[in-house]
């Protein structure tokens, strides 16, 4: 069987919008998608009440939304990359209730890691 890496061609990069920045907007509980001064979309979440087992912060992400006119352009992959890059670096463990980003974890390994059962 044959490794697919992230960026070759059978595997998309996982942001194709090098422009484009998140922000946190606490008080909406949700990471928000900037490109070019344009709110593209955003990720919903909730605190999990609990810690891991080694006493790290879980996030619950709960869903992804992209604006209409700007789906099917990888900014919903962009966002979910930026968002799961952040909270590496931030320690952060996460669980899903979203379908995309379960999707999305299925097809970059690589966050696994960060996932709490």
């Amino acid at each position: 069987m044959t490794e697919v890496q992230p960026g070759s061609e059978n595997q998309p990069a996982k942001n194709v919008h090098p422009g484009a920045t998140i922000r946190l907007s606490e008080s909406n509980d949700r990471f928000e998608l900037w490109d070019n001064g344009e709110f593209i979309g955003f990720l919903g979440f909730s605190v999990n009440p609990s810690t891991d087992e080694n006493g790290r912060e879980v996030l619950h992400l709960q869903h992804t939304i992209i604006s209409e006119k700007y789906g099917r352009q990888g900014y919903a992959r962009a966002l979910v990359t930026m968002v799961l890059d952040q909270l590496r670096k931030d320690h952060v463990q996460v669980i899903s209730s979203c379908s995309y980003i379960d999707r999305y974890l299925q097809r970059y390994p690589e966050y696994q890691d960060m996932v709490v059962d």
